[in-house]
């Protein structure tokens, strides 16, 4: 984006006004600034569309997710930008559905705000720190929920000491007076349950569950 030579502030309080004016100035030197005290007067300001608007959410008459959309529907590019003490999820995203490019919040001072719209040239989006982390948790999946395991049967239990002690499938279908094939489906079944793929798993898995010592 260009440096903007105009923009329009939309807010119900004149010291926000102010504060939001200041940082306009201190971002972009020799910018005029247009303000406005509600959703009417700020809808009465969009001809020309301005380059820059930071506008409230919570006006007198009305949301500023209407000059919003408003200034959406113009041809001219507007970069909106939310200024606001509102910083949970109920404003954020409906803010950024409407058009919103930006999302700033009334907790910092007027240096700091010019910092991040000067950003806006090199194609940062102004967004507080705090809202940009809620906007990356948002965006995080969600963890897997973790997989209930299996319990194993006693005989399977058995066949796991068996094997963890080292013995071959052969030798634990003797201790176990089983035929190899029984055994070698205990395993298989072992394998499974535990998310494992050798023997040499199974037999850690074996030890952290205590099976070994209790044999």
């Amino acid at each position: 984006m260009d440096t903007p030579q105009r923009a329009l502030v939309v807010d119900d309080l004149a010291g926000s006004r102010d504060w939001l004016a200041r940082a306009l100035a201190l971002a972009f030197p020799g910018i005029a600034v247009q303000q406005a005290a509600s959703l009417a007067e700020g809808l009465a300001c969009l001809e020309p569309p301005p380059p820059l608007a930071l506008i409230d959410l919570g006006l007198p008459d009305g949301s500023g997710l209407r000059l919003i959309e408003a200034l959406r529907s113009l041809p001219g590019p507007t970069l909106c930008i939310v200024a606001t003490v509102f910083d949970d999820d109920a404003h954020l995203f409906p803010a950024l559905r409407a058009g919103a490019e930006g999302y700033v919040l009334k907790d910092q001072s007027p240096e700091h705000l010019a910092e991040m719209l000067r950003g806006i040239a090199a194609g940062q989006p102004p967004l507080s720190p705090s809202i940009a982390r809620r906007l990356l948790r948002h965006f995080q999946p969600e963890p897997a929920p973790a997989q209930e395991t299996e319990a194993l049967t006693a005989r399977e239990t058995d066949v796991l000491r068996l094997i963890a002690k080292g013995l071959t499938v052969a030798e634990s279908a003797g201790v176990l007076d089983l035929s190899r094939h029984t055994v070698a489906g205990y395993l298989k079944a072992i394998y499974r349950k535990l998310s494992v793929n050798s023997r040499a798993e199974a037999a850690l898995e074996a030890t952290r569950r205590g099976l070994v010592n209790n044999f």
